[in-house]
């Protein structure tokens, strides 16, 4: 055989010998397995919160999992099937928070080949849910731990123990627009007597025909978004769920320093709360009043200003509106809700439209906040909206959902970030409710809403 004939030989040989190795380890399962934990879990988050903490884990596919709890120590484990470790999943060690109500530690290690073990050790006992969500938004497939403990917060005895609540029955001048200052020094006596005073002066403006609150006002506040939903994002990356937040204790800081009345939250840090469980909490607290504070976005740049927004028992004022609410009701599957836990007393809330009267109530209470509101920002509408939106479904409590400004406008986001702008926003609103309820104010509920 030639030389040249040898090196054509031996070049086939080493093509031949190329193209089985290429075969191989197209066919080889063990390097579909190393593919497939390349594009396994993407992200990993945790956010604690009283109610409950969430554990969220992003992955580029669908995952085989299963999950238990162990007793003494109390824990949550969960194998996740089809990956291997990776320094994303190790992280989550370094993600829990001290200071976290729920969850004292999160290991996670190679239980056997392909399998993940997770295992939450707990500061509580708990019933958690383990749920997966498809693909949306910006969010991947998500498989998402939810770690509820057993005796949750009550939130009326949290709301007792956040203030020293005073015996508040003072009158109120139906046209004065203020709320009366019910402390006893502010009566003119002392503190031992201020009771016998105040109810002296309750009697006598139910003789006069004046408005007249006899109990505290308990008002809900509800910061938009929160968690694994963002809410909408400006062009200089700003959250509308940080701007919420903000706005909302800046307002919260103004009710509590009233006397006459008390405010919550429905959540007062950085998680997600569904749409329903914010009119539940509302509602077990037997609120008078439910405020929801937003930071709208567009389309298009240049849409700006304010609005305030009830509830329709129809169809929506204008095409915007609607747009709006099918917006912030999608928040739901942004955040992720477990859709396999049903209750039905939140359903027939929620599906209770026979609420005409609490609707007039909304509007009165939309009308007084945005011409507050229109005193610090132009108004994107001049008057009060609706539409459908679900976080406004409590039957029995007056509701609006003000939009503070557009997020999307980059002038508007710079003041919404505004430490300056925020306690104005938070002023005006303030001044609508107190306005809202001079002209309107409360009747008599069960004690569990009175503190005297």
């Amino acid at each position: 055989m030639s030389e040249r004939a040898e090196e054509r030989l031996a070049q086939r040989r080493r093509l031949i010998k190329f193209a089985g190795a290429s075969l191989f380890l197209t066919v080889s399962p063990i390097s579909r397995a190393s593919a497939n934990r390349n594009a396994g879990v993407v992200a990993v988050r945790i956010w604690p919160a009283p109610d409950y903490t969430r554990v969220t884990i992003e992955h580029s596919a669908p995952l085989k999992y299963t999950h238990f709890t162990v007793k003494d120590p109390e824990r949550l484990v969960v194998d996740l099937e089809g990956i291997e470790l990776t320094s994303v999943l190790e992280s989550l060690a370094k993600k829990v928070s001290p200071d976290d109500p729920n969850i004292k530690l999160v290991r996670a290690g190679r239980y056997k080949p392909g399998v993940v073990r997770l295992v939450m050790e707990l500061k509580t006992e708990v019933a958690p849910q383990v749920f997966e969500l498809a693909p949306v938004g910006d969010y991947g497939h998500r498989l998402v731990l939810d770690v509820y403990p057993l005796n949750p917060p009550d939130p009326m005895l949290a709301l007792l123990d956040s203030k020293g609540w005073l015996p508040a029955p003072a009158p109120v001048e139906g046209s004065s627009g203020a709320l009366p200052d019910n402390r006893p020094e502010a009566a003119g006596a002392r503190p031992d007597s201020g009771t016998g005073k105040i109810a002296e002066q309750r009697s006598a403006s139910r003789r006069q025909g004046k408005a007249v609150i006899d109990r505290l006002v308990t008002i809900t506040l509800d910061p938009g978004h929160g968690g694994e939903d963002p809410g909408a994002v400006g062009s200089g990356g700003s959250y509308e769920k940080h701007v919420t937040l903000a706005v909302a204790k800046r307002l919260r800081a103004k009710i509590e320093a009233h006397p006459n009345m008390r405010v919550a939250l429905t959540r007062d840090s950085d998680f997600f709360v569904p749409l329903q469980a914010r009119v539940q909490k509302a509602r077990r607290i037997q609120s008078d009043l439910f405020v929801s504070i937003h930071a709208d976005a567009f389309v298009r740049p240049d849409a700006n200003g304010s609005s305030v927004f009830v509830l329709s028992e129809s169809g929506a004022s204008s095409s915007a509106a609607r747009y709006l609410a099918q917006k912030e009701n999608a928040s739901d599957l942004i955040g992720g809700v477990n859709i396999d836990v049903k209750d039905p007393v939140l359903a027939r809330t929620l599906l209770d439209l026979s609420q005409t009267a609490t609707i007039s109530d909304s509007l009165k209470l939309g009308k007084a906040v945005l011409g507050e509101i229109g005193g610090i920002n132009r108004l994107h509408k001049a008057s009060v909206e609706q539409a459908g939106f679900a976080v406004l479904k409590a039957p029995d409590i007056p509701s609006i959902l003000i939009e503070t400004a557009f997020i999307s406008n980059p002038e508007e986001e710079k003041r919404l970030n505004d430490d300056a702008y925020q306690d104005k926003m938070a002023e005006a609103i303030f001044a609508g409710i107190k306005k809202y309820l001079a002209q309107n104010p409360p009747l008599a509920k069960s004690t569990l809403a009175r503190l005297d």
